[in-house]
């Protein structure tokens, strides 16, 4: 654990973007003392599929990509998280086992709320409820277009969304093309539901068409506006 890594609630740039933002200084304080922070190198797991929460984890810094693994043992990647994004939710609130399990992509920072203060607040808080609830719809209509796109739509076209999603998530370098993650490519393969042979060539054929370039295990942005057309055929 690396404890000097750690910012207070109130000093916390990550809370500004979560759905604790809205909370007043007591409140903030209350949080700051209830909460426990853990770091969390490249490949450690936060919690597995079929486990049951002890609580909320809130991303202070880092990457985790949250998946779920099916009866024929493949992963899915569900959620790609970052800073400010909360994971355990669904599981707290339906009082049932974890869905998917939570991996982090590189070195994170995860403070975690055990299940009873977060109960608490939320019974205290109408902005925070409502919050959560914003939350858990955004999230079902993700998960349904994501069926639809998955099931109707060509690899090609959700390859050029899946980037752009982890330009959405995570960004772009100080180049303002490079994207700010680094992605195993069984990994991309999952996001996009797909074999990691698949992504591999169809990510070599994006590059032939300078839509994006390769470089090392990172991948830069050549066309961006090639790639969003692309990805708008799934709308």
């Amino acid at each position: 654990m690396k404890d000097q890594e750690y910012s207070g609630c109130n000093e916390c740039k990550a809370r500004m973007d979560s759905i604790f933002d809205s909370l007043n200084l007591d409140e903030i304080q209350k949080l700051d003392h209830i909460k426990a922070c853990q770091f969390y190198k490249k490949g450690e797991v936060l919690f597995n599929q079929g486990a049951y929460p002890r609580g909320l984890f809130c991303v202070q810094s880092g990457k985790i990509k949250v998946t779920q693994t099916g009866i024929d043992g493949k992963e899915q990647i569900v959620h790609l998280i970052h800073d400010g994004n909360v994971m355990g939710h669904r599981a707290i609130l339906s009082e049932d086992k974890y869905s998917c399990s939570a991996v982090a992509m590189e070195d994170s920072h995860v403070c975690f709320i055990p299940k009873a203060p977060f109960y608490s607040m939320v019974e205290q808080n109408s902005k925070l409820a409502l919050k959560i609830a914003h939350l858990l719809s955004d999230e079902l209509k993700e998960a349904e277009q994501k069926i639809t796109h998955t099931s109707q739509h060509p690899v090609k076209d959700r390859l050029a969304q899946a980037l752009l999603y982890l330009k959405q998530n995570y960004g772009f370098e100080s180049d303002q093309a490079t994207l700010n993650v680094t992605i195993k490519r069984e990994d991309l393969a999952n996001l996009v539901g797909t074999t990691r042979e698949t992504a591999t060539r169809l990510l070599y054929e994006f590059q032939e068409n300078k839509l994006i370039e390769l470089v090392g295990k990172k991948i830069r942005f050549l066309n961006e506006s090639k790639l969003i057309e692309m990805a708008q055929a799934l709308n």
